[in-house]
């Protein structure tokens, strides 16, 4: 990552302030233990457990058809400029939204779920679910004009709007493509010295991402079955155990060469962490239904070992961790609506299973899941989808969450409104700074360390956006 308005590493001064405090940096411990030692771990405070758990949507979630207007006079705007592409009101009746406490929205505004959501539908009016109105990459606020001038220096823009790769690093780690620290493997290196495993500390359950890798923190990725291990070791190279005990040998041996070395230290550190977290994962037997065929719901069977790594908390010796899961698919230029109906349906279905666990384990209040999208989509159809977007509605579930009402300031449905660049693309009214620090204070980090996990956040109002 590069740039004048990016992250300048979690800083010199927390590293030597920490070196000084730790007083034991020395060579009998490996570099990247040194490192993580070094971390601002106990700036958290760390005397209970939390977890955050990031659900990824790749491909850029279609915003129309997550949250769809239904009042009367918004529903006909917004089947209007969709079109084919629109619900029937009919087919909303059963997944309409109704808040807790009254809130009045934009045009008076009133939204139901994608009919394909009901337990999202049932954990938002039991308090446990609270939707994030327009939230989307920004380096400033922007209004329209602002986002149509030509000066960039004062009114600059997130980097290659509309493009994939470059949106999802920016939403996983504030830069373009090519940034290698996300913003939860920041969380995770202010975490790492709370926990007994650090290598624990960043997970993710769908395959390398860099949201969960941090400076200090690494990345550790799980399969759903449970630890990934080394198939030379677990199934003999050649059919020979010789062969395996010889590979073994080679990559774990202790080097005279310091990178050479590093490397040693870690493939051992690997290979030992399987057995650890296979031990720990084997007493934890769940006994909420994730999903009945795992191959149908890849997100569920993510979450369900997400859960089962939080229940055995305890046994890995860990008190913050930060996740990572991920549902491919969205992105409809064509067919929208069978396709996105599909991936609604799943979602809805993991991310209920998976608050279902954390009440069957007792740890509700100190889960928070939230979901997180390339971009949203225009509002406009193309024909049989939509195309990219910019700002989208995201969600928060957990039992600390302040749920059954609306975060963040709802749009116009319509596609030349002041709130929006053109064909309904949203311009986002909330930032993913501003969403992410949210979840950061929850997570446990003071005020004084929140500029070095968000590079951007004092561009923006610094308060809590209060949805958990």
């Amino acid at each position: 990552m590069s740039g004048p308005y990016l992250h300048q590493d979690i800083s010199r001064r927390t590293l030597l302030a920490r070196a000084g405090q730790l007083g034991f940096l020395g060579t009998a411990a490996p570099l990247a233990m040194n490192l993580a030692s070094a971390a601002e771990a106990a700036a958290l405070g760390a005397d209970d457990y939390r977890a955050l758990v990031c659900v990824f949507l790749y491909g850029g979630n279609d915003y129309g058809n997550t949250l769809v207007p239904y009042d009367t006079i918004n529903y006909s705007r917004y089947a209007r400029i969709r079109g084919g592409v629109a619900f029937q009101r009919k087919d909303l009746e059963k997944t309409a939204l109704t808040p807790i406490r009254p809130q009045t929205l934009t045009d008076n505004l009133q939204y139901a779920f994608a009919p394909y959501c009901p337990r999202l539908k049932i954990l938002f009016e039991g308090g446990k679910l609270a939707p994030l109105l327009n939230v989307g990459s920004l380096i400033t606020p922007l209004t329209l004009a602002q986002y149509k001038s030509s000066n960039r220096a004062l009114y600059p823009l997130p980097p290659k709007l509309f493009s994939h790769n470059d949106q999802q690093c920016t939403w996983q780690a504030m830069g373009s493509e090519g940034a290698t620290v996300g913003w939860g493997g920041r969380l995770g290196d202010l975490a790492l010295a709370g926990n007994d495993h650090a290598l624990l500390t960043c997970i993710s359950a769908a395959g390398n991402a860099v949201f969960v890798s941090g400076d200090k923190a690494l990345q550790y990725q799980i399969s759903p079955e449970g630890a990934i291990a080394v198939k030379a070791f677990r199934e003999p190279e050649y059919g020979s155990p010789a062969i395996s005990e010889a590979l073994h040998q080679l990559i774990t041996q202790q080097r005279h060469h310091a990178m050479e070395n590093e490397l040693s230290v870690l493939a051992r550190r690997s290979i030992e962490m399987e057995g650890v977290v296979n031990g720990a994962l084997a007493d934890i037997n769940l006994q909420t239904n994730f999903v009945p065929v795992p191959h149908e719901n890849p997100l569920a069977s993510q979450l369900k070992i997400v859960a089962r790594l939080i229940g055995a908390r305890k046994q890995l010796g860990v008190k913050r961790q930060v996740f990572f899961v991920s549902l491919d698919g969205f992105d409809h230029h064509s067919d929208l609506m069978a396709k996105h109906a599909d991936l609604m349906a799943k979602l809805d279905e993991a991310l209920a299973s998976f608050y279902t666990a954390t009440v069957e384990m007792g740890v509700q209040r100190q889960v928070t899941a939230f979901t997180a999208s390339d971009f949203g989509r225009t509002l406009a159809n193309n024909g049989d989808g939509s195309d990219h977007g910019w700002g989208g509605h995201h969600f928060i579930v957990g039992g600390a969450v302040h749920g059954g009402q609306y975060y963040g300031t709802a749009p116009h449905v319509s596609v030349d409104a002041e709130d929006q660049v053109g064909q309904g693309r949203l311009l986002p009214s909330t930032s993913i700074d501003q969403y992410a620090a949210t979840l950061a204070r929850w997570f446990g980090v003071p005020d004084g360390e929140m500029a070095a996990i968000l590079p951007n956040i004092a561009n923006f109002d610094r308060g809590p956006l209060g949805f958990v």
